[in-house]
């Protein structure tokens, strides 16, 4: 919503609106399936036994708990890793140079800055990969989650200003913060009873 406000102009043609929306969600699933490649990498580390499988299905539960309950107003658990990495010098120079520019190329940075910033939904499907156990499932499941997301990412550019006036983005938001808290709880269950097996 923010980047389609400040980036699109209306008066541009639907197709050139299109492309530009395009390019940024592809910038946004190369993020994320480096990221899923690089977790899936590291969490093949914790592949050796059954034991340190639990204590890792564990705690990366109970980080999901936290993020679900940060993203709910909760806690402020992601406040400040947002804030830490947002407002890093280097990023908000970067994004001020693409946020002002008008090329698709622009569009497709700005797409790959936001996919490395912290946010709920990425976590929860980078947990996933982490715990799939190699960097090629890692890297698969990080790029069919931004595929799926796509559709609606592309639709949301085009009814910005309608969901700029609506509690859409609240209500989704809080459902997604359900859906995160009750995974994280049930991650760390495995995890648990793996550990103590």
């Amino acid at each position: 919503m923010a980047y389609s406000s400040a980036k699109i102009d209306t008066s541009t043609s639907s197709l050139f609106q299109f492309f530009a929306h395009l390019s940024y969600n592809l910038g946004r699933i190369s993020s994320y399936t480096f990221l899923g490649i690089f977790f899936g990498a590291l969490g093949s580390i914790f592949t050796f036994s059954s034991q340190l499988n639990g204590y890792f299905y564990f705690v990366i539960g109970l980080l999901m708990v936290l993020m679900g309950l940060s993203m709910m107003g909760k806690i402020k658990f992601l406040t400040s890793l947002e804030s830490t990495i947002a407002f890093n010098p280097i990023v908000k120079t970067l994004f001020s140079k693409l946020i002002h520019s008008k090329s698709l190329t622009s569009f497709y940075g700005l797409g790959l800055l936001n996919g490395f910033l912290p946010c709920g939904l990425v976590y929860f499907f980078l947990a996933a990969a982490a715990t799939s156990g190699s960097w090629l499932g890692g890297g698969i499941t990080m790029l069919l989650f931004g595929m799926a997301t796509m559709p609606a990412m592309l639709g949301l550019g085009f009814v910005v200003g309608f969901l700029k006036g609506s509690g859409f983005r609240e209500v989704m938001i809080k459902i997604a913060s359900l859906i995160i808290v009750g995974y994280g709880l049930y991650m760390a269950y495995l995890g648990y009873s793996a550990a103590i097996a």
